[in-house]
């Protein structure tokens, strides 16, 4: 084809060669849907955010639980069990210098693998041998036992106390006696004077062991745990023992005087203190401390401070491992309510990750099918739903993760993070998974299909059940998942059961309502039968978050009130009532005590008892039995040992009829039944005196002896004051009622409490020198309060641990209950404004309105309260007996965990309150303005 010179022709559009600026570039996916919806989107991260936030954290509070009881357990055991004790036998040429080489090689290899507590460390020598001190003129209890001493060298002693008199002792001896510097407190206490030669008496070779005070100290901090197993090096303390009754005191040798000291004690041992900082300790890695610890026993480890010291005989010992061995056992114990918590959130966050994805697809269905019906693969539509996920989900979760990380410092991060993946996968494919079912092929048994995973599931909670059940709490093996997963999986199973009743029931409702002249009624019982799409069967998952929230909730606070309760029982049983009060051996309460006693307020009852520990049981063969004799008034303790649970017997038993001779009416215990069968036998007293008895009653325990460790017979007052006025005493006082200990102390100071005299001030005195509390009382006299003991048994950092993290479990698990119900309310909202704006045109009124959509939405609520609390008590009766709350109480015990109502009433029935007044909030809020908008844009196509 030719053309003219000058002219042009039009080259076609479609054969012109494109250029970047006419090609036409489709907008990104992801940008494009976030922007179509970016409420949504937002609520998605939100969403997200909070769930993996939940994940992250609750591992974390654990771990930081776990840490603060293990540290707080181990340090309230004290510095000395807690601490490596190292020793060796004194040599000739050990001196100070020696002593700090063993203590830097010591402390450098066990700090290699223990953190020490540095302020705690201690090391010197200690003479094995104490001495009396028999100058004349000191101080003497009795004319036959002298005050003692002992013998240390301390390193760095200056640095802990003040020189007060005199000079710090100096090497050897002077004039073949061996310097020494006591406390001034001490020296007061025995009349030793600065400059005395104290007469420690004589060696095996007949020379003179004797000391030279030449300077007297005073301790900075006598309280300070450092002094703990050093002696008596603060003061002058008092040796009770029976018709051994003496002061002692320690005294400091300078550190170049340690073979001198070896002759003085005829042996003398060095010790090296390496106690292990109880901060240091973690949970997770108990098993490597204590397999370190058992390494400096016995194991390599004490093979290389041998090597490391140069002393063949260094040996170590340590109560640690126990200590620490114990503290597994206790958070192995409280594991299972520790976890319960969490499983049950975890499972109610599942539900609404799965409720979500449901409404949206059911949201963009159309769209969805629109992107295959253009040709979209399976695969490209999933990775376009997952990429759009990801910008959402995946900043929410790294911004909760390390959110999570900040706010709960912890070393262990592993748990935490795994947690927050699984979480955020969940997030995350979550809608991309429910978005696949719309193509997937239909089936025509789905009704079948759904009753066989719902039998799978009935099956599989049969299964746990029965086999937590056989084989109670796991042991050894750490944390029972199959424990932990049965209250969860009997929720699931209530559920789903639940689900299949409640459109029948709330049908059969409906009907009825329609019968009647109301319209509200039947037309929102007639909707709650629906979901919002019409269908006849509403969707499970709403339900079934509600029904796991209220059921876990409901069995953990079901274990924590049986706990409560236990524990107060417990405290009742050690204390023989909710008041009592002890005497030593050698007092008695006066009748003016026990009246006034009986008069304070809140008392119910109470009586005097005489227990006397040394009588003896003499059976019809005349073989005798060591046992408690328990004198009391038959009425009052009959109703103490009703209130507290123990011994119960009828106080009528107890009365004794005709003269002296007749033999009186006892209890006896259980050890002592099979040798009342022999014949009438007899209770003699420690002053020779009998009391004949005859049996009333066999019991286990009484309430003066709860847990007695020999047996006892408990007798009438009257009757045994007439045979035995030996006996008319008091040493013991029993009350229960709502009584404060601090008036019965007072009344004991005023009608029972006098001063004290000759060894019993003694004794007083020295407790109070060392700092014991006695609250203004003679030492010995104790008033036991329940209300104190039960405060004492719940003052533990792992049943605080395990209280609180429970109880944030329960709340964010309502919370996720509750977005479950927000959830399905926004997703009906738009056919629920439409068929409302239809009714409001007819004249139905605001009131009626709310009215509606209240009985439309509380059925299911109420339903799944119902359910909740049913199926929390079934799983306290199922499962109740496998759980050992021993250590949430504090105390031994052998209660298990039984139904009880309150506890479950009242999550349940505030969980109910909160959904409904979420229901009432959204239709008032947001209900009313959809509405007029629906009035003023007329019916939606």
């Amino acid at each position: 084809m030719t053309t003219h010179a000058g002219t042009s022709v039009p080259t076609p559009e479609s054969n012109r060669v494109p250029t970047p600026e006419t090609v036409h570039r489709p907008a990104p996916w992801v940008r494009t849907r976030l922007r179509a919806s970016p409420l949504a989107a937002v609520l998605m991260a939100a969403l997200a955010f909070v769930t993996v936030f939940l994940a992250a954290a609750f591992p974390r509070v654990a771990d930081r639980g776990a840490d603060t009881a293990l540290r707080d357990f181990v340090s309230q055991k004290g510095l000395v069990p807690t601490s490596l004790q190292t020793t060796s036998k004194t040599r000739d040429y050990d001196n100070a210098a020696e002593l700090d080489r063993v203590q830097q090689q010591v402390t450098e290899k066990v700090g290699q693998q223990l953190t020490l507590s540095r302020p705690g460390l201690a090391h010197g020598t200690r003479a094995l041998g104490d001495r009396g001190m028999g100058n004349p003129g000191y101080a003497r209890i009795s004319d036959v036992n002298a005050p003692m001493l002992s013998l240390l060298y301390l390193h760095d002693l200056a640095s802990r106390a003040t020189l007060t008199d005199g000079t710090w002792p100096t090497p050897g001896t002077v004039g073949g006696q061996l310097p020494i510097v006591i406390s001034k407190q001490a020296a007061q206490t025995i009349h030793i004077k600065l400059g005395d030669v104290i007469d420690n008496g004589v060696e095996g070779s007949g020379a003179q062991r004797n000391t030279v005070v030449v300077g007297l100290y005073r301790i900075n901090d006598p309280q300070d745990p450092f002094w703990e197993d050093l002696g008596c090096p603060a003061r002058a303390c008092l040796n009770a023992a029976p018709g051994h009754e003496h002061w002692m005191t320690s005294g400091f040798v300078n550190g170049d005087s340690l073979a001198a000291m070896a002759r003085w004690g005829s042996n003398a041992e060095n010790f090296w203190r390496l106690p292990v900082d109880p901060a240091s300790l973690r949970a997770d890695r108990l098993d490597g401390t204590r397999n370190a610890i058992s390494s400096f026993l016995t194991g390599p480890g004490a093979t290389e401070l041998i090597g490391a010291t140069g002393r063949a005989d260094l040996h170590s010992v340590s109560g640690l491992a126990e200590i620490l061995t114990r503290a597994d056992e206790r958070y192995q114990a409280a594991l299972p309510l520790s976890t319960i918590g969490p499983a049950g959130v975890a499972g109610v966050a599942t539900v609404v990750l799965c409720l979500a994805a449901a409404l949206t697809t059911d949201r963009r269905a159309g769209e969805i099918r629109l992107l295959r019906a253009r040709g979209g693969s399976r695969t490209g539509v999933l990775l376009r739903l997952i990429g759009e996920g990801a910008a959402t989900v995946l900043p929410a979760a790294a911004l909760a993760t390390a959110l999570a990380v900040v706010l709960l410092p912890t070393p262990r991060w592993g748990q935490s993070v795994l947690a927050a993946l699984a979480a955020a996968l969940l997030a995350l494919l979550a809608f991309p998974a429910r978005a696949a079912l719309l193509w997937s092929r239909r089936k025509t048994v789905g009704g079948r299909r759904r009753l066989v995973g719902e039998l799978a599931v009935l099956a599989v909670t049969a299964a746990a059940v029965a086999e937590v059940r056989r084989r109670g709490v796991g042991t050894g093996g750490g944390l029972d998942p199959l424990l932990v997963a049965a209250p969860l999986l009997l929720a699931v199973t209530g559920g789903l059961l639940l689900a299949r009743i409640e459109p029948v029931a709330v049908g059969w409702l409906a009907r009825l309502a329609g019968r009647g002249r109301g319209l509200i009624g039947f037309l929102g019982l007639a909707r709650a039968a629906r979901d919002s799409s019409g269908r006849r069967k509403p969707s499970v998952l709403p339900l079934l978050a509600l029904l796991i929230a209220v059921t876990t909730t409901g069995f953990g606070a079901t274990v924590l009130d049986t706990v409560d309760h236990v524990r107060t029982r417990a405290a009742r049983i050690a204390t023989g009532g909710d008041i009592g009060v002890s005497l030593p051996d050698y007092a008695s309460l006066p009748e003016s005590f026990a009246t006034a006693a009986a008069a304070l307020p809140g008392v119910r009852a109470s009586t005097g008892a005489w227990v006397e520990p040394k009588a003896r049981f003499v059976g019809a063969d005349q073989d005798y039995t060591d046992a408690y004799l328990v004198v009391v008034d038959p009425a009052a303790y009959a109703e103490i040992a009703r209130t507290v649970g123990v011994g119960e017997f009828d106080p009528a038993k107890l009365a004794a009829s005709g003269g002296r001779d007749t033999p009186v009416p006892a209890l006896f215990s259980r050890d002592l039944a099979r040798r009342l069968a022999a014949g009438p036998a007899e209770v003699r007293t420690p002053n020779g005196n009998g009391l004949r008895t005859t049996v009333a009653g066999i019991i286990s325990a009484t309430p003066a002896l709860p847990d007695p460790g020999k047996p006892f017979v408990v007798v009438a007052a009257g009757p045994a004051w007439e045979r035995l006025p030996d006996v008319k005493r008091i040493n013991k006082w029993f009350a229960v009622g709502d009584v404060d200990p601090e008036q019965v102390r007072s009344t004991l100071r005023d009608n029972g409490g006098g001063r004290p005299s000759g060894i019993a001030k003694l004794i007083a005195e020295d407790a109070a020198a060392a700092g014991k509390a006695t609250h203004g009382l003679p030492v010995g006299y104790t008033v036991h309060s329940s209300r104190e003991a039960a405060a004492a048994l719940a003052d533990d950092p792992l049943q605080h641990a395990a209280g609180r993290l429970f109880w944030y479990a329960a709340a964010a698990g309502a919370g996720f209950a509750l977005l479950a119900v927000l959830l399905t309310l926004f997703r009906a909202a738009p056919e629920r404004t439409a068929v409302l704006a239809r009714l409001r045109t007819m004249g139905l009124r605001p009131r009626q309105g709310l009215a509606l959509i209240m009985t439309e939405a509380l059925p299911r609520t109420l339903a799944a309260a119902l359910g909740g609390g049913l199926t929390a008590l079934a799983a306290v009766t199922l499962l109740g007996g496998a759980f050992d709350i021993s250590t949430l109480v504090g105390a031994r015990v052998g209660d298990v965990i039984t139904p009880t109502l309150v506890p479950v009433l009242l999550p349940t029935a505030g969980l109910a309150l909160l959904v409904a007044l979420a229901v009432a909030a959204e239709t008032l809020i947001a209900g009313r303005r959809q509405i007029a908008t629906e009035l003023r844009a007329g019916e939606q196509a």
